[in-house]
């Protein structure tokens, strides 16, 4: 399994495969919901590849000079509970350390919280984000 940094528009691509497959296609979200304003070319995006076949994705992108949005973390559902989440977590934390961010923020749909605390996010109740299909709360990690 080799985790990407999704620098050219094919590998691009992988990372809307795997939402359109995983998000789109699962949980019925219209292809306008799912890809939205923060999806452009400036965007960056981890996709995790199984041989040729994108597997698992994270996108990135700057709140401000300090903060990174981390999202879309999905992973196709025959590749859950292998820890792959967690590997191209990991590497965009890498990528935005090494952008200059400090802080990666998460907004996790209320049944991942967990998820993320055990990668050292920490979750604000106060922040909740109820949309049309799933209930989220912000989390911080310092990078």
């Amino acid at each position: 399994m080799e985790i990407i940094r999704a620098t050219k528009t094919a590998q691009q691509a992988g990372a809307y495969y795997v939402r359109i497959q995983a998000m789109a296609r699962k949980h019925q979200i219209p292809l306008d919901e799912e890809f939205d304003e923060h999806d452009t070319p400036e965007t960056k995006y981890i996709v995790a590849v199984d041989d040729y076949l994108p597997v698992a994705t994270c996108r990135l992108y700057a709140i401000d000079s300090e903060r990174v949005m981390l999202g879309r973390i999905v992973v196709l559902p025959d590749y859950r509970h292998a820890g792959l989440g967690t590997r191209v977590v990991q590497e965009a934390e890498r990528w935005a350390k090494e952008l200059g961010y400090e802080i990666a923020v998460v907004e996790s749909r209320d049944n991942k919280i967990h998820f993320y605390e055990t990668m050292g996010y920490a979750v604000d109740y106060s922040q909740k984000i109820v949309g049309h299909t799933f209930t989220c709360f912000r989390m911080e990690k310092n990078l």
